[in-house]
């Protein structure tokens, strides 16, 4: 394997670069890769998905469709199939697959190792396989690298190059993309960190390279367990605040002016994403076989999932108010996605809400003009397909109250305050009014 061969390939840009996995993460990194005049290839299980490529069509809204057909659809270069054989036409693979948690909240790696045993028949000598996906210390050298091995008879290090580069995609931020973002990388070895370094600075404006891959799985989770941590201080204060009738938006706005040792985090009625509720977890599970119990991240998950409970003890007192029961409530729960202006629904604290307040027998309805319906999932199959109630249907005659979960710009709160008897914001974005109640 020649390794100068390899790297001026990649830096002529002939080298085909193939993304595993077209969803938030690996979509806007399959565009990058085109843009910078890379040939292309995008592989993903769901049929649907390359049907929409192939169309010039997007099925994520933040992502215009004209940029798809123009960077994507329209580049001889480029094609996308649900076929895992032409991964050997590639000369770089980057895995861009969820690692969601099993039923008991333990790292769930099949989607990782499903996709190393697809590719590993066709792995070509002097292949990158960069991992992108949120894991645990460990994962790409000791769950990846041997199925990649047995499955190839090919030897990491030797025949083909592996590294880890942790995503860090947010949906929507209008100030950051996937190419302005650092990007950390690590390598099973110099060699491996080396291709890969030359592969990425090809489409980020910087790179932060790291001794390993650990390091590199070590600093994703670090990143969203301080936020985890976080979030959940300030949704404890929120509660100790309501209790004191202060208005924690309002501390965290006037805590907001110190100019030095003080980083807002903002409350709300749990975590979702893809990240945030998910990661901590892998490293509490890791550490556990170390003998470790990281009781800090742990009690910061309590908290962060017991905010929906929350969530419906206030509205519960809020009816109360109003003479009231729960049970046979009409309520309208403003927003599906995890945040707003975004499309994404994954792990999003509503569905946590919504099956809470049918349990306690309220008749329960949604409006999110960024998810139009339920899409199926393996968490919340019960609610698959049900659609989102019309703008004009929001008013007294058919909601007793309304549960704000996402702020949506689109969405003029302040009217629907006036439209609704009682509004739950859990967001921070209603005026004082004598309706409406904070959680």
């Amino acid at each position: 394997m020649d390794i100068q061969e390899v790297r001026q390939r990649i830096q002529n840009k002939e080298a085909r670069i193939g993304i595993i996995g077209l969803g938030y993460v690996g979509l806007p990194l399959l565009i990058e890769f085109s843009k910078a005049g890379f040939p292309v290839a995008g592989f993903d299980v769901d049929q649907v998905k390359i049907d929409q490529l192939t169309l010039g069509k997007s099925y994520i809204r933040h992502i215009p469709s004209l940029t798809i057909k123009e960077h994507l659809t329209d580049n001889q270069k480029f094609f996308a199939t649900t076929d895992f054989s032409r991964t050997q036409e590639c000369h770089a693979l980057l895995i861009c697959v969820p690692t969601p948690l099993t039923a008991h909240r333990d790292p769930d790696l099949s989607y990782v190792l499903n996709t190393g045993s697809q590719i590993a028949p066709y792995l070509q000598q002097g292949q990158l396989v960069t991992l992108e996906s949120t894991t645990y210390p460990g994962t790409t050298e000791d769950e990846l690298i041997p199925v990649l091995e047995a499955g190839s008879n090919l030897k990491a290090g030797r025949d083909f190059f592996v590294a880890y580069s942790p995503e860090r995609e947010d949906p929507n931020n209008k100030d950051f993309s996937t190419a302005t973002i650092p990007k950390v990388v690590g390598g099973i070895d110099d060699v491996s960190l080396q291709v890969a370094t030359d592969l990425y600075q090809s489409v980020i404006c910087e790179l932060v390279p790291v001794s390993n891959c650990r390091t590199a799985e070590a600093a994703k989770l670090m990143e969203n367990i301080f936020r985890c941590v976080n979030i959940a201080l300030v949704n404890e204060l929120k509660v100790v605040f309501s209790a004191m009738e202060i208005d924690v938006w309002e501390v965290i706005r006037a805590a907001s002016t110190k100019p030095f040792g003080f980083m807002p985090f903002y409350p709300g009625p749990g975590l979702g994403g893809h990240c945030i509720p998910i990661d901590p977890f892998y490293l509490t599970w890791k550490a556990k076989e170390y003998d470790i119990s990281s009781r800090f991240i742990e009690l910061a998950g309590e908290v962060n999932t017991s905010m929906p409970s929350y969530v419906i003890q206030r509205t519960m007192l809020a009816l109360n108010r109003n003479s009231k029961p729960l049970q046979g409530s009409r309520i309208l729960l403003l927003g599906l996605a995890y945040k707003k202006n975004v499309d994404d629904d994954r792990e999003s604290p509503t569905y946590a809400i919504w099956k809470q307040l049918l349990e306690h027998g309220a008749i329960v309805s949604y409006h999110d003009p960024y998810c139009p319906v339920v899409r199926p999932s393996r968490e919340h199959k019960q609610f698959a397909g049900i659609t989102s109630v019309e703008a004009g249907d929001i008013h007294a005659d058919n909601f007793d109250a309304a549960i704000i979960t996402t702020g949506h710009d689109c969405i003029d709160h302040d009217a629907l305050v006036e439209q609704l008897p009682i509004v739950i914001d859990t967001r921070g974005v209603c005026s004082p009014a004598a309706n409406v109640f904070q959680a």
